[in-house]
């Protein structure tokens, strides 16, 4: 695989996630389409928080998938095939 189809699938994936996580929560409100927002999210509940004095410096990270996420990256994975 060269060097530059793998950037161009990570774009594809990463643009797919953020789509697809836009369309479930605009079907969020739409009573026979909230099943898109359904998932599951982990990660820390809390942030690490690092204090050197001078410096505080906060960890964090969050990670949701959702049905419409999933479906955002078929999508972005069709796309990538027929490039």
């Amino acid at each position: 695989m060269e060097n530059k189809n793998f950037w161009i699938l990570l774009l594809l994936i990463l643009t797919g996630i953020v789509l697809g996580g836009f369309a479930g929560s605009l079907a969020d409100g739409v009573s026979w389409l909230s099943w898109l927002n359904f998932g599951q999210s982990f990660g820390l509940d809390t942030p690490l928080v690092l204090n050197l004095g001078m410096v505080v410096i906060t960890f964090g990270l969050s990670i949701k998938i959702t049905v419409a996420g999933i479906f955002g990256v078929a999508v972005a994975l069709v796309v990538y095939r027929y490039l």
